[in-house]
């Protein structure tokens, strides 16, 4: 429980009698975190009180206890078993003792920091049906503490406040149209009594835009669009005006997209909020914008007035994106000496593999250069403008363009050591293969990617198995101080600590620390059940802990990748660890046994088969991953048994598990359709029987 703070000495000026209430328990409701306690953060180090640590988000610590000379002696000092193995992206937050942290569909929890003893859990009740409107699983990345109150976002749109000592609601707004393909899994942040949100839904049509709610009473107080709507309704701001005259057609039909589903940064000195943009609709530009353009504000970063949403500044990382580049990856602030002179700057490593250094004052390009393996682009102009290979943007007949759509960085957080001067973050190497569907025609009820793709080698196309290593950046002299290859081209977010640390974790459930300074590996812990989310350390009564949830969400649902795909994936769980801990796990999951070809029989012809892959790519792909392979949180459609796919159709068009998260497609689907993609699934299962 949160252990009560005494309060000092007061005198009742005036009165002769002297009322000493040292020693006396305090009896408010929950700790005070203010505004003033947010901007101070960075000299709290006991606890971690916004999504990021501290306003910067560098994620850095100066916690010491658990350092290179230590770290040996880490153990586990408890666990909670979260209840599911999918959706666990979130950053915990800890304030005064007390463990804050968001599940799958949007679940709230909180425990004693030190215990793990839970507190309290609210579920705000999310409809399970809205899953089929989110492009990469039912995650949650985190929440926000403010003046006793904690806010998350809801799968489905709302923004939920909960009181910090029990978990009872107090207010919710809805964000998004209802009924519409928004949905939130982005952590909300604080601005100056504000609470700050983005959402979802790029992939079905919709237009981007964030929020800022007053965070006593949940009215809306600004909301700052990212792309133009239909030009006949007239325009929201100048920035709008000046946004639509670098798109052409009726791009507004299908919504635009930019959506600002993660990286939203406020800097207090500046009243400054920086907004990451996301990606259009459809994809690809010569469709939604046959006439060219930038496309403003996509794949951007969007400066905005944190008290009136007026707009400042934008960068744009890549103009007219046709590849989904998103621009919404983590966003960090710091100040860096370059060319003799500091400078208040923003840095991020987006998904078009090119790492920047922005001037977060003014905009300014500083400095940038790849940190992957990339053929869209040669390079970047003085600007910061990227120099395009042509033929990655004409997509003649197919195109191999390095990074694929999850982008050589997505998602998952960096960090920052002052003291190294190094940036820690996963990177991903891999191509893909884009074909424009030049039939395209706009459908809310489905993704609206308008193209056939695949994993692909890196320009060639020859098969290769994608990688990927944690990367050591200097963003001063733009270069690499290290790296350490990994097995999977998809890693988890950086903790970096003043004793000398980079805590990371991978999808085969490895959890490490390496040595800041080269990358060395100091420590390891294996769990059965991928890491993916980015560590926390926070200190109790003088005791350093580390903390991690595991499990998979987003791209590795979509994409199953070699060595997990089809595998056995144990529960997800909130892993505590402090030095001289041994706490004991139960014993994991045994291995799922190979794949049996289907005993029912469900006759179709190879032209049928193909046509229900197509319907199977629209509509199922995007939790039961390609080809019909699960990345292991979903079920493997291929293990389905006789019983299962007697009722295939009471599934898919009647909702008949709509309860454990299975959405009915009704609306987009008939009888016949459903029969073409059970043809599908079941050749896939007879083509993978005896093994992957």
């Amino acid at each position: 429980m949160r252990r009560p703070r005494p309060v000092p000495v007061s005198w009742l000026v005036g009165l002769i009698t002297v009322v000493l209430l040292a020693g006396c328990a305090d009896t408010s409701p929950a700790p005070d975190v203010d505004d003033a306690r947010l901007i101070a953060a960075d000299s709290d180090d006991e606890n971690w009180l916004t999504y990021g640590r501290t306003y910067k988000e560098q994620r850095h610590s100066p916690l010491t206890e658990v350092s290179e000379e230590t770290v040996g002696r880490l153990g586990l000092a408890w666990y909670y078993d979260m209840g599911t193995k999918r959706g666990l992206e979130g950053t915990p937050l800890v304030v005064e003792g007390v463990l804050y942290v968001t599940g799958a569909w949007s679940v709230m929890h909180a425990f004693d920091a030190a215990t793990g003893e839970r507190l309290w859990t609210h579920d705000p009740q999310v409809p399970r049906g809205h899953s089929r409107f989110v492009c990469c699983d039912v995650v949650n990345r985190g929440q926000a503490f403010y003046r006793g109150q904690v806010y998350a976002g809801t799968l489905d749109g709302r923004l939920v406040s909960v009181t910090a000592e029990g978990g009872d609601l107090v207010w919710e707004s809805q964000t998004t149209p209802v009924g519409e393909a928004y949905s939130i899994t982005g952590a909300p942040r604080i601005a100056g009594g504000k609470v700050l949100i983005g959402s979802g839904g790029a992939e079905y049509g919709v237009r981007g835009y964030v929020s800022a709610y007053d965070a006593a009473t949940g009215e809306l107080s600004w909301r700052v669009y990212t792309v133009p709507g239909n030009p006949a309704d007239g325009f929201e701001s100048d920035a709008m005006a000046a946004a639509a005259e670098t798109w052409s057609g009726e791009w507004w039909e299908a919504g635009g997209g930019g959506t600002a589903w993660d990286a939203i940064v406020y800097d207090p000195e500046l009243d400054l909020v920086y907004i990451g943009v996301g990606n259009g609709s459809p994809w690809y530009r010569q469709l939604r914008s046959p006439g060219g353009g930038d496309n403003l504000y996509l794949s951007s970063i969007l400066a905005v007035r944190a008290s009136d949403g007026e707009y400042v500044w934008h960068f744009q990382t890549t103009p007219g994106d046709n590849w989904d580049y998103t621009a919404t990856q983590p966003l960090m602030l710091a100040e860096l000496e370059i060319d003799g002179r500091e400078r208040r700057v923003i840095m991020q490593a987006p998904k078009n593999g090119f790492f920047y250094v922005i001037d977060r004052e003014t905009g300014e390009f500083l400095s940038g250069e790849a940190f992957a393996d990339i053929n869209w682009a040669t390079g970047l102009t003085p600007e910061g403008r990227p120099i395009e290979n042509p033929d990655a943007r004409a997509l003649e007949g197919g195109v191999h363009v390095a990074p694929g759509p999850t982008g050589a960085h997505n998602w998952h957080p960096m960090s920052f050591n002052p003291e190294t001067g190094l940036v820690y973050f996963p990177v991903q190497e891999h191509s893909w293969l884009h074909v424009v569907d030049d039939e395209w025609e706009y459908d809310r009820r489905v993704l609206n990617i308008a193209g056939d793709f695949a994993y692909t080698g890196p320009t060639t196309g020859e098969a290769w198995t994608p990688r990927g290593h944690l990367v050591a950046w200097d963003p001063v002299t733009q270069s690499e101080a290290w790296r350490v290859e990994q097995p999977h081209p998809l890693s988890g977010g950086t903790l970096s600590t003043a004793g000398n640390l980079v805590f990371q974790g991978r999808p085969d459930g490895v959890f490490r620390a390496y040595r800041a300074t080269d990358g060395e590996v100091l420590w390891e812990f294996q769990h059965e059940t991928g890491i993916l989310a980015a560590p926390i350390t926070y200190s109790v009564d003088g005791t350093q802990y580390v903390a991690v949830l595991s499990g998979y969400g987003g791209p590795e649902v979509l994409f199953n990748l070699p060595g997990l795909a089809g595998g056995s994936v144990g529960p997800g769980r909130l892993l505590v660890f402090a030095l001289g801990e041994n706490a004991s796990l139960p014993e994991p999951m045994p291995p799922l046994p190979p794949i049996e070809a289907p005993t029912f029989e469900l006759a179709a012809t190879e032209a049928e088969v193909e046509q229900g892959s197509l319907l199977y790519l629209n509509t199922c792909l995007g939790c039961h991953g390609f080809a019909a392979v699960s990345g292991g949180i979903v079920p493997d459609l291929r293990r389905s048994t006789a019983e299962t796919h007697a009722i295939f159709e009471q599934i898919v068009l009647g909702g008949a598990r709509e309860p454990l998260g299975m959405p009915r497609f009704d609306d987009v689907l008939d009888s016949e359709d459903v029969r073409l993609i059970q043809a599908y699934v079941l050749r896939r299962a007879l083509e993978s029987a005896g093994g992957n």
